[in-house]
C-alpha cells in the first residue's frame, strides 16, 4: 500500500458554510447550535462560520450548492428535518434533499455533509437534535471538516 489518505477534523482557517430549514425550527435550531458548537470546538473561527436559512429542506441543494460553488467555503453543512406525516409529501422531500444535496456536492467539488433527519415522528427528530441520540447537526460538522481535510490531502498529493 503506497498511500492511506484520511481527512484531518482541524478547522483552523476553514471557512464553513451552513444551510439550514426553518421548517420544523424546533428541531432546526438544536442542529444549528450542535453544528456550531462542533465547528467551534474544532478551531473554527466564530467569523469562518456562515449560516444561510431557507424555507425548508427542498429549497437547501440549491443554496447549498450556490454556496459551495461561490468557492468561499471548505464545505457546506445543510441541517433539516423532516417529519413523516400522513401524506406521501415526506418522501418527496426528503428524496429530493438527499438527491439534491448529493448532487450539489458532485457537481461543486466541494463536500456538502447531510444534517438532515428524516423520522417517523417529531420524538425521533428532537432525540437526533440533542436528545439521547446526540446531535446530528454536529456530526455533520464533523463530517464536514473530516471531508474538507480529506479532500485537501487527495490534492496536495504530487505523484
Amino acid at each position: 500500500m503506497r498511500r492511506v489518505y484520511e481527512g484531518s477534523i482541524d478547522g483552523r482557517g476553514r471557512r464553513i458554510a451552513i444551510a439550514a430549514s426553518r421548517f420544523n425550527r424546533l428541531v432546526t435550531d438544536s442542529l444549528v447550535a450542535g453544528a456550531v458548537e462542533e465547528l467551534r470546538r474544532h478551531g473554527v473561527a466564530e467569523d469562518d462560520i456562515n449560516l444561510t436559512w431557507v424555507p425548508g429542506a427542498f429549497e437547501l441543494p440549491l443554496v447549498a450548492e450556490r454556496l459551495a460553488a461561490s468557492g468561499r467555503y471548505a464545505a457546506v453543512v445543510a441541517i433539516g428535518a423532516v417529519v413523516r406525516g400522513a401524506t406521501p409529501h415526506f418522501d418527496h422531500v426528503a428524496g429530493q434533499a438527499a438527491a439534491g444535496l448529493a448532487a450539489a456536492t458532485r457537481s461543486t467539488g466541494v463536500p456538502i455533509a447531510f444534517g438532515v433527519l428524516t423520522c417517523d415522528t417529531m420524538e425521533q427528530a428532537l432525540d437526533r437534535a440533542g436528545g439521547k441520540a446526540g446531535n446530528k447537526g454536529g456530526e455533520a460538522a464533523v463530517t464536514a471538516l473530516e471531508m474538507a481535510g480529506l479532500l485537501e490531502a487527495i490534492d496536495k498529493e504530487e505523484g
